[in-house]
């Protein structure tokens, strides 16, 4: 599904893990690590915690996801082969993606270790980590892949593979290989398998595989863009309802309503049966590159199961209370 060879695919119980795994495990003292500014905790975190190793860091910008000023802006602060390049390829606040490809055709040309942060990408779009020069690619089970809550994926690229040996390890023992070895296997996946795997979660999220590859990303995309036009469509009729990131449909609608906070909001949501997510989603420099203010915004979060008389009653709730809270 994602072009890679089976034995180059590490179950972790998160995106978060794998990218723990990835990150710290390229890092080098005196390396550089530079991620965009749309990045969740899920990197930001890792990426800080290791200014105390002796990484230096740095961030760049997403540009409204214009290709050629985020490249210009990677080249400006790239290593060559001593970079480690971080991308969320796509923002899970909004819809806005990173031109994955490209940068990693960059990433290439000047020997950096690339890793991308598929958790709001992964079944949404076509991904071939071969073709776009990935060399670590980390996504969660239970978002666009639609298995179980505790499982995700760690999928390294061929070339990466071939010296996975320098890559270091933060979690050590028993692998099922090489028990006589001090030390971790130097091979894929159990590197980075020590101890016993999520097995059943792993069963789930290969039916949650299944199903996308048989129903394809194209439709599945078709349909949260639909429902983003329709819930958009029905709250423009408000101009005190502000939208983040309004240029990319897709499968999160970002808003706020202006004089109420987001949490308040989500609970009026929430007391007629309509979950949506409030607050800063643990991407505060995503909320501050899109401007959503202090207390960040809510978020609804499409998927292919949901409808259009679920968004009509969504956007008939939301103009109910821009009306009565003034």
């Amino acid at each position: 599904m994602f072009g890679a060879d089976p034995e180059n695919v590490v179950l972790t119980s998160c995106a978060t893990q794998g990218l723990n795994y990835a990150i710290k495990g390229a890092a080098r003292k005196g390396c550089k690590i530079i991620y965009s500014d749309l990045e969740h905790n899920s990197v930001r975190r890792p990426v800080l915690a290791l200014k105390e190793a002796g990484c230096r860091t740095d961030v760049y910008g997403s540009f409204g996801g214009n290709k050629s000023k985020i490249i210009d802006d990677i080249l400006g602060k790239i290593e060559p082969g001593n970079t480690v390049v971080i991308a969320n390829h796509a923002s899970n606040i909004c819809n806005l993606s990173l031109p994955i490809e490209e940068i990693g055709a960059l990433c290439k040309r000047t020997d950096c270790t690339f890793i991308v942060d598929a958790s709001q990408s992964a079944g949404h779009f076509d991904i071939d980590l071969e073709r776009m020069n990935v060399s670590a690619l980390c996504m969660p089970g239970h978002k666009g892949l639609y298995g179980p809550m505790g499982t995700g994926l760690l999928i390294f690229s061929k070339t990466l593979s071939e010296r996975i040996s320098s890559f270091r390890t933060l979690i050590e023992g028993g692998s099922g290989v090489d028990s006589r070895d001090d030390g971790m296997p130097s091979v894929l996946p159990e590197r980075y398998e020590a101890g016993t795997v999520n097995a059943h979660g792993a069963a789930g999220l290969l039916a949650g595989i299944k199903w996308i590859s048989g129903t394809g990303t194209e439709k599945i995309g078709r349909k949260e863009r639909t429902l983003w036009t329709d819930i958009k469509s029905r709250l423009s009729v408000s101009d005190r309802i502000s939208v983040y990131g309004d240029g990319a449909p897709g499968a999160v609608f970002l808003f706020n309503i202006r004089g109420v906070a987001p949490t308040t909001v989500g609970r009026l949501l929430d007391e007629k049966g309509i979950c949506v997510r409030t607050g800063l989603h643990c991407s505060p420099m995503a909320h501050k590159t899109l401007g959503t203010g202090a207390d960040g915004a809510v978020r609804i979060s499409f998927g292919y199961f949901n409808t259009l008389r679920e968004t009509e009653e969504t956007a008939e709730e939301i103009l109910k209370i821009a009306k009565n809270n003034p």
